[in-house]
């Protein structure tokens, strides 16, 4: 493997570079606004949640890019200069024959971006979000009729939340998109976690071995402990964001851990080997009294079949399987 940069370190949620530029040119007396996608459908180049944080000079994020990312920031420098304060909401249409709301893009879908221009009143909130950002405290962010906000996330609280019309009103819950704990520290881990570092996942890497080499020389997780695999359970949160990566060392500590996590809920199971061991690891488990509704829940093995063979192949593999998940 190539070695690791000395400047590594983990990754950041995407939104920070934005919500950071924006707080800066608030504190400098700089106009700023910021763009959002508050919905999309189809093809669109724009997902809901992208953001810009757009000054009369430079801006940070995408929405989407392209030519209606160009005309929304030419029109948020446009109302900067007028001082116009009112937020805009517009559908872009991407296709050249809708009569109306196009967005000069072709590739079929739509999305819903929100024009607002920031106020000195607003550096507080938006101060926030750079430190739940930072902190990973998972609030919610709205933007609404009533203006921005940072506020408590229920339990259960969804990433997005849209509600339109009048009163319209935008809900996200800060941080990362997902929560991803790969439970053996190996060579296979430790390009996973290069890869997964810059796919807006936090990561947990969890091993049983403290002084493994490769452990300690991963400088991308969030989150790295040693813990006792016949307590894991203990480790693994539960919900609708959580992804579970099992390589331990080998098929007994595999067995160990898997045991526990059966009747774990969360969003992917999944286990790294070969076709014979994972064979084997069901049978066992099959034999011990585990339902077949159970067992379906694992996916094994894990990783899309591109014939990976080398620790960053199988990594690229698995990381894609896990964004084909996260965005079915």
């Amino acid at each position: 493997m190539s070695p690791l940069p000395p400047y590594a370190s983990p990754a950041t949620p995407r939104d920070l570079l934005v919500w950071e530029h924006a707080a800066a040119n608030l504190r400098a007396g700089v106009p700023v606004a910021l763009l959002c996608v508050l919905a999309s459908e189809g093809s669109s180049p724009g997902r809901q949640g992208f953001k810009m944080s757009v000054t009369a000079n430079d801006t940070t994020g995408s929405i989407g890019g392209g030519v209606m990312e160009h005309k929304f920031v030419e029109l948020a420098r446009a109302r900067l200069l007028e001082a116009d304060t009112r937020p805009l909401f517009r559908p872009q249409i991407h296709r050249k024959d809708s009569p109306a709301d196009r967005s000069g893009m072709i590739c079929s879908g739509e999305q819903w971006v929100l024009l607002f221009p920031l106020a000195l009143s607003d550096l507080p909130a938006v101060e926030a979000c750079v430190k739940a950002l930072t902190e990973n405290t998972r609030p919610l962010l709205q933007l609404a009729t009533t203006g921005l906000a940072v506020l408590p996330a229920p339990q259960g609280a969804p990433k997005f939340d849209f509600q339109p019309g009048e009163q319209w009103q935008y809900q996200e819950r800060l941080g990362f998109a997902a929560r991803v704990t790969i439970i053996g520290a190996g060579h296979v881990c430790l390009a996973l976690c290069r890869v997964l570092a810059a796919l807006d996942f936090e990561l947990t890497v969890l091993d049983d071995r403290p002084t493994l080499p490769t452990l300690r020389a991963n400088p991308f997780p969030h989150h790295k402990r040693t813990v006792a695999y016949d307590a894991i359970a203990a480790e693994i949160p539960e919900g609708p964001d959580e992804y579970v990566l099992l390589m331990t060392v080998g098929y007994r500590s595999d067995l160990v851990v898997l045991r526990q996590l059966l009747g774990h809920s969360v969003r992917y199971l999944g286990v790294l080997g070969s076709q014979a061991k994972i064979t084997e690891l069901l049978n066992t488990l099959r034999h011990e009294g585990a339902s077949e509704e159970l067992l379906a829940r694992i996916s094994a093995p894990i990783g899309l079949p591109i014939h990976s063979r080398t620790p960053e192949e199988i990594a690229i593999s698995i990381a894609a399987e896990l964004i084909q998940v996260r965005n079915a």
